[in-house]
């Protein structure tokens, strides 16, 4: 196992307020599924269980507590396999993200539903994830490039601005190379709350009881703080 994935689970157990703010964001994924099996990509310390404990988890890295190793761009399922497919913290990941979306499209049912939680690269948040954590933002990408298969990267490797590219700055076109995917939300979440938390980091600037109250906060400001600040993009396409 990836002492690594082993290292976030031990932060997940032991962190109140990281619980409290991630939980928020896996009851949304939740309440968007359809009805049916639904598929996990990039299931790392494994917590979206506890949510929709019926998922089928799965990472390209292993760990017990998962139930399958896949890889997003090679996934070893039959098609029309899944109602949904959910990924926390996955696509900003990926080395090819067109070939994920092809397999997306394969293993969904038509109606269903992948569901993201990723960054969102605003400009507030653009100097916090720009700055702080050690995965770059890189505009100049082109995500939907139909890239040659290249050698396998560390996992852990990404580019934070690939979500903020697909899905707002080159929306249009991520409509055309992929018609059969139907925008149903792409909505933002996460002012301050997330980024006080230190996320899975050791220290919080905020204690785990005051999550839920600055999150009902939040939801009230996000119609017109989240274009300026948010930090995270709620995504659902649907397969048609």
């Amino acid at each position: 196992m990836d002492p690594r994935l082993d290292t976030r689970r031990r932060q997940w157990e032991t962190k109140a307020v990281l619980r409290e703010v991630y939980a928020d964001l896996y009851r949304r994924m939740a309440g968007a599924l359809a009805p049916g099996p639904t598929l996990e990509i990039g299931g790392g310390s494994g917590n979206l269980k506890a949510y929709a404990p019926q998922v089928c988890s799965t990472d390209v890295l292993e760990a017990p507590w998962l139930d399958a190793i896949a890889d997003a761009q090679a996934l070893p399922f039959a098609p029309s396999s899944f109602s949904n497919i959910v990924m926390f913290d996955v696509l900003h990941h990926l080395v090819r993200p067109r070939v994920f979306f092809s397999e997306a499209i394969r293993v969904l049912q038509k109606g269903g539903r992948l569901v993201m939680v990723e960054p969102a690269i605003t400009p507030v948040s653009g100097v916090f994830y720009r700055f702080l954590p050690p995965e770059p933002v890189v505009f100049r990408a082109d995500p939907l490039a139909e890239t040659a298969e290249e050698a396998r990267r560390d996992a852990f490797e990404a580019n934070q601005a690939v979500p903020t590219l697909l899905f707002r700055k080159r929306r249009v076109e991520f409509q055309r190379a992929f018609p059969q995917l139907v925008f149903r939300d792409t909505s933002f979440l996460s002012l301050f709350t997330y980024p006080h938390s230190g996320g899975f980091r050791s220290w919080s600037l905020i204690p785990s009881a005051a999550v839920p109250g600055l999150l009902r906060l939040e939801d009230a400001l996000l119609p017109i703080l989240g274009p300026l600040m948010a930090f995270r993009m709620f995504v659902v396409l649907e397969r048609t």
